[in-house]
């Protein structure tokens, strides 16, 4: 265990992840979600700066009824570009934030993953996932693994 607490974002995050940008249809994003399993996706702007993020969560509030959409039309709505439903500023951290921070703040907020900024620029994407990995590598011990 006091491996991991030496570790940072840069240790486990996920470099270049796959980005969409404000104006993708949600159809798009649905599509991406389908394919990869993701949760969320980073929205970049066309110099590449972080402007949100969108999630399933999103795509499901497009659908929400309210007194102007009782009923959706589910291709009108798919065809909304992403800045209709994403999350405008959306919670980040930083490549050199350690890893047990990230542990903490993805247990209070109850979030999946955190965009990785330096700057405004996306760097990459730490996820549950990741942390859990980075986790288990740094409790397995070699001696351990050979008395298995």
């Amino acid at each position: 265990m006091y491996e991991f607490i030496n570790l940072t974002v840069r240790d486990a995050m996920t470099s270049a992840p796959m980005t969409t940008t404000a104006d993708t249809p949600l159809r798009e994003v649905e599509r991406i979600f389908d394919e990869h399993d993701f949760n969320g996706i980073p929205v970049l702007n066309d110099e590449g700066e972080l402007i949100g993020v969108v999630t399933k969560f999103d795509l499901l509030k497009a659908f929400t009824l309210t007194s102007k959409t009782i009923i959706p039309h589910y291709d009108e709505i798919m065809n909304h570009p992403v800045k209709a439903v994403m999350l405008q500023e959306p919670a980040t951290v930083t490549p050199d934030l350690p890893l047990s921070r990230v542990l903490q703040r993805l247990v209070e907020m109850r979030i999946k993953s955190f965009p990785v900024v330096e700057g405004n620029r996306l760097i990459g994407i730490i996820s549950r996932e990741d942390v859990l990995h980075a986790l288990r590598r740094a409790t397995t011990h070699p001696t351990s693994e050979r008395r298995s």
